[in-house]
């Protein structure tokens, strides 16, 4: 593989991945302890507003049905299981990288080195999209959807 080829494919393409692993990566960990510590806080204030103001069960009732729909959104979109898989990915492209830099592991024998960074960068990226395919594939037979 030739130097124009291999940068056009680090910009185009390599890049990008790594950016949108990293981004997905911080929505999903941001979402999952917003939702977290939601259900936490709410969970808190549901048996203290019970106690104080019986009268006023329509607060009770609105923070039991949030309450509810913040658990079912944690388990339904699975927003912790994506942000570690996100994040391990997004990790171990960049990891790719540095062996290639550093010239380590099978880099260090490589006659391409280009190519097989682009080989094994291609292929990490299939395994996580074949695995997100088994996940979406599960949970469309359970009858959940959910993004990943």
């Amino acid at each position: 593989m030739g130097e124009e080829k291999f940068e056009q494919y680090l910009k185009e393409r390599y890049e990008c991945q790594v950016q949108w692993y990293d981004e997905r990566s911080s929505r999903n960990k941001w979402y999952s302890q917003g939702f977290q510590w939601a259900a936490i806080i709410i969970s808190a204030l549901v048996p203290v507003l019970v106690t104080l103001n019986p009268t006023q069960r329509w607060i009770t009732i609105t923070l039991s049905t949030v309450l509810a729909i913040t658990t079912a959104a944690l388990k339904t979109f699975k927003f912790e299981e994506n942000w570690i898989s996100y994040r391990t990915v997004a990790e171990t492209l960049k990891k790719e990288k540095y062996y290639y830099d550093a010239g380590a592991i099978e880099y260090a024998t490589a006659e391409d080195k280009k190519q097989l960074f682009v080989e094994r960068v291609e292929a990490l990226i299939s395994s996580e999209n074949t695995l997100w395919m088994a996940i979406q594939r599960k949970k469309e037979d359970k009858g959940t959807v959910g993004e990943s």
